[in-house]
């Protein structure tokens, strides 16, 4: 599945990656998706946590060099 959009949190501490995905996930229609890029240990904890908390479709979290690239659909 390709994303609508990426968005590159890599070098961003907590809770940056979170507040980026927010206001990305703003400016998407329902059903597109985002690719959110984090190497942030805690982003772990945090974007499954707020996925789930704001309602939107966390599809995968795949280790990619380095960082963690989460596939989120909006709702």
């Amino acid at each position: 599945m390709t994303p609508t959009r990426t968005i590159d949190a890599i070098g961003l501490l907590c809770p940056l990656p979170v507040l980026r995905l927010r206001k990305a996930l703003q400016t998407l229609a329902s059903g597109e998706t985002l690719c959110l890029l984090a190497d942030d240990p805690v982003a772990q904890i945090d974007i499954p946590h707020f996925c789930v908390e704001q309602g939107e479709t966390l599809l995968s979290s795949t280790p990619q060099e380095g960082a963690t690239a989460f596939l989120i659909r909006k709702t």
